[in-house]
C-alpha cells in the first residue's frame, strides 16, 4: 500500500525547481499558474536566493506548485494521501478535492494571510531534537511557546515570539540534543496566525469542492477526512492549530502502508518515516532523477 505525502515550509531550497522544469509540459503549467496567481514562480523556484523564497507569501505557492508538478510527473495511484502543514493543499488538489488552479489561488491566499499576520510580532520556529515530549511539550507552555508542530521521531517544532525562542535556547527541556532555528518567517500554527484563518474563511465560499477519491488523512489528528467540505475546513483552520505528522504516520502504519513517496522537494518527511515507520520502504523525489526509482518502488506497492 502507497502513501504519497507532500513536505511543508522550509523544504524549499534555492533553485530546486530548475530541473523539473525540462519536463514536458511542466513550463507552461508553471507559467500558467503564475499568471493565475501574479507570481513568477518559475523565478523563484530557480533563481530567487534562499532569503527571498523563505518569504512566506512565496515559499508557500512555490511547494504546492512543486508538488502538483513532480505528482504529475509521477503519475502514481496512491491508497493514501497526505501533506505537512502548507503540504495539505497539494494533498487536498492530489486527492481531486479541488483542481490544481484552485490550489494555487487559495496558496497564494494562505500565504499572504500568514505573512500579513507574522508581520504584526516578531515570531518564529525551532525544531527541538530527541527528548520525551511528555518533558518537552509542558516546558515548552511553561516559557509560553506552542507545540506547533509534533513531527514524531523525536522531534517536536515550538513555535512563538523571538524572544520565547531565545528563552528555549536558554533553557532546553532535559533530554533535547539540539535546538534548530527554522527557515521560516513566522510562528506558524499558533494563535499569532489566527487573522490568516478569517482571510481563508472569507475565500473559500467561491471554491468549487469534491469529495476525496482516496484516503486522505488530516494532519489536525490523524484521522481519514471523507467530504471535500470537512478537508477544506481543516485546511483554513490548520494556520492557527498544530501541526500533528505523529498521528498521521501512526494511521499510515495501521492502514498497512507498505511504502511512502515524499514529493518535491522531499527529505523532511521520508527522515521522519525513516525512523518511526521500520519497515516501510521510503523515497524522496528530489529532482527529476529520481521519478525510475519512484516508478519502481510503486510498481511493488501500489496495488492495494
Amino acid at each position: 500500500m502507497l502513501v504519497l505525502v507532500a513536505p511543508g515550509q522550509g523544504a524549499q531550497t534555492p533553485g530546486f525547481l530548475t530541473p523539473w522544469l525540462d519536463l514536458p509540459g511542466a513550463a507552461d503549467r508553471i507559467a500558467a499558474w503564475s499568471d493565475a496567481i501574479g507570481l513568477d514562480l518559475a523565478h523563484y523556484g530557480t533563481r530567487a536566493d534562499a532569503d527571498q523564497i523563505r518569504d512566506t507569501a512565496v515559499a508557500q505557492p512555490l511547494l504546492v506548485a512543486a508538488g502538483l508538478l513532480s505528482a504529475a510527473a509521477l503519475d502514481a495511484s496512491p491508497s493514501v494521501i497526505a501533506g505537512h502543514s502548507v503540504g495539505e493543499i497539494t494533498a487536498a488538489a492530489l486527492a481531486g478535492v479541488i483542481d490544481d488552479e484552485a490550489a494555487l489561488r487559495f496558496v497564494r491566499t494562505r500565504g499572504l494571510g500568514m505573512a500579513e499576520a507574522a508581520a504584526v510580532t516578531e515570531t518564529g520556529m525551532a525544531a527541538l531534537l530527541g527528548g520525551d515530549p511528555d518533558v518537552t511539550i509542558p516546558h515548552l507552555e511553561k516559557l509560553g511557546l506552542t507545540a506547533a508542530n509534533v513531527n514524531g521521531s523525536g522531534q517536536i517544532v515550538a513555535a512563538g515570539t523571538a524572544a520565547q525562542i531565545a528563552a528555549l535556547e536558554a533553557d532546553q527541556p532535559e533530554g533535547v540534543r539540539r535546538v534548530v532555528a527554522l527557515k521560516v518567517a513566522g510562528a506558524f500554527h499558533t494563535h499569532h496566525m489566527a487573522p490568516a484563518v478569517e482571510k481563508l474563511r472569507a475565500a473559500v465560499g467561491d471554491l468549487t469542492v469534491s469529495d476525496p477519491t482516496v484516503r486522505y488523512v488530516s494532519n489536525a489528528d490523524g484521522h481519514t477526512v471523507a467530504t471535500g467540505t470537512e478537508v477544506i475546513a481543516r485546511l483554513v483552520g490548520q494556520v492557527a492549530n498544530p501541526v500533528r505528522w505523529d498521528l498521521c504516520m501512526e494511521t499510515f502504519q495501521t492502514l498497512g502502508v507498505t511504502a511512502l513517496v515524499e514529493l518535491s522537494p522531499g527529505g523532511t518527511l521520508t527522515g521522519l518515516a525513516k525512523r518511526a515507520l521500520p519497515g516501510v520502504k521510503t523515497l524522496a523525489l528530489k529532482t527529476p532523477d529520481d521519478l525510475d526509482a519512484a516508478r519502481a518502488l510503486i510498481s511493488e506497492h501500489a496495488g492495494a
